[in-house]
């Protein structure tokens, strides 16, 4: 059976988001599965070139023109799939997807990447007009399907849950002890990702002389508005908490190799993250899938995944909770490693060939339901007693 063509609406890289780096694996994979795959890429200012790396066309925030533009790209596709994400799109809190999502004419299937617990009355509105223009929705954890059901008013069978999505870390080399034991936070750095309270953990945890990575970029949205005012405080914190010499900030670029490396070599992946309402996470998705264990902060998505033995959650913006769940994995016999053999067990569902076959087949099903209802709904049409 030959795959429907999938065009993807959302930002893509050159773009630095995470929006953009789930798009970009994705496309990757379905493209390596024979599904021919357009990229539709959101920006805030016009790039230009459409030329590479799948793109066929963009959409200019703030332009009706790019709209209509970007609207006939996207019709011309069997299926739309579309990243949602309040920040991405033009309008107050991205509320110019919803015309455009109205205005397909092809099945779409939306990802949400959030699904706030306790929206505005705009935001709760835009989404519910989101949900309600979609053929289908995906979420990325039973938390958000649970909230749109609850919340929102979706209806059950229109919401599907497929994992985000990792790279198989697995292939790494095998990995050797360290002679310090590693804590290993990354991804783009901003206010909201706890390294703060990481931070305050460690002189606690100082006759074990751990090595407390942070490695990642500052985010470009919080690079534009505050420069770099949160990397610079994390390192005045550690200098007066006297342990600059267990800390190590790495912004430089790093390949996906070596990040495999590193990731495979850490001791324990810490998530110290500040907020209660994250229902998704690529570094927790990546972290599982590499077997590593995993101490988090009890937002949704780290208490669902890690609830089999994966990790340890503990409550938000809290120090000595941190620093008592770092000691019990990097000391406590035996544990660690149940949790890596528990995260090995997730492992074969995170990894992205998994991940975007659940997409193409899915893409199958909304083109196939789209069709059977056109057909019925003719004149004339006659239903099999």
């Amino acid at each position: 059976m030959t795959s429907p063509t999938i065009a993807v609406l959302s930002t893509y890289p050159p773009t630095q988001c995470g929006l953009a780096t789930f798009s970009a694996a994705l496309v990757e994979q379905l493209t390596a599965m024979n599904v021919a795959v357009g990229i539709v890429r959101v920006l805030d200012e016009p790039v230009g070139d459409t030329t590479t790396s799948g793109v066929v066309a963009e959409l200019h925030n703030g332009s009706a023109a790019s709209a209509a533009a970007a609207l006939e790209v996207l019709n011309s596709y069997d299926a739309v799939l579309v990243q949602h994400e309040y920040g991405i799109y033009g309008g107050p809190d991205g509320a110019d997807v919803v015309p455009l999502l109205e205005s397909l004419t092809v099945p779409s299937i939306v990802v949400l990447h959030t699904v706030l617990a306790e929206p505005t009355t705009q935001q709760r509105h835009i989404l519910e007009a989101v949900v309600a223009a979609a053929d289908v929705v995906v979420v990325m954890a039973e938390t958000p399907r649970r909230r749109l059901v609850d919340q929102y008013g979706a209806d059950p069978s229109s919401v599907v849950v497929i994992p985000h999505g990792a790279i198989d870390h697995r292939l790494a080399a095998p990995r050797e002890d360290n002679p310090r034991p590693v804590i290993l936070t990354w991804g783009l750095l901003g206010p909201g990702k706890g390294i703060e309270w990481a931070i305050d953990a460690l002189p606690a945890l100082r006759d074990l002389n751990p090595r407390y990575l942070v490695l990642g970029k500052t985010h470009p949205k919080v690079l534009e508005r505050h420069g770099e005012a949160y990397r610079s405080a994390l390192g005045e914190r550690a200098a007066a908490l006297g342990v600059s010499d267990l800390v190590e900030m790495n912004a430089g670029y790093i390949g996906l190799a070596d990040l495999a490396q590193i990731i495979g070599s850490a001791d324990v992946i810490l998530l110290p993250y500040d907020s209660p309402d994250q229902v998704t996470s690529g570094v927790l998705i990546e972290a599982v899938a590499a077997g590593r264990p995993v101490v988090a902060t009890a937002f949704p998505h780290a208490q669902e995944l890690l609830a089999r033995g994966a990790g340890m959650t503990v409550p938000r913006k809290d120090a000595h909770a941190l620093g008592s769940a770092l000691r019990r994995v990097l000391t406590e016999p035996g544990l660690s490693a149940a949790m890596g053999d528990a995260a090995l067990r997730e492992a074969p569902d995170l990894v992205w060939g998994a991940v975007a076959d659940r997409y193409r087949r899915l893409a199958n099903d909304v083109v196939a339901t789209r069709a059977s209802l056109a057909r019925s709904s003719r004149p004339g049409w006659v239903t099999a007693s």
